[in-house]
């Protein structure tokens, strides 16, 4: 049986060509696409990268709260 570390994370077709594509190549080509994005935000001037620190503790504080999970009973 395969490892869950092996098996490919998306089958592409580039040039009626399959290629496997691992879940460590999609991370780091969604880093690297974000990265791109924000860098070209704010040359353009959409928001400051100050705004961008702001706003990534706010999403940090919504999604990754500390204590026990509530009760859903």
């Amino acid at each position: 049986m395969s490892d869950a570390a092996d098996r490919p994370a998306i089958k592409m077709v580039v040039d009626g060509e399959v290629r496997d594509v691992s879940f460590e190549e999609l991370a780091l080509s969604n880093n690297l696409a974000q990265e791109a994005l924000v860098r070209l935000l704010i040359s353009k001037g959409v928001f400051e990268p100050k705004e961008l620190m702001e706003m990534m503790e706010t999403v940090r504080s919504e999604r990754y709260r500390t204590g026990d999970p509530p009760d859903t009973a």
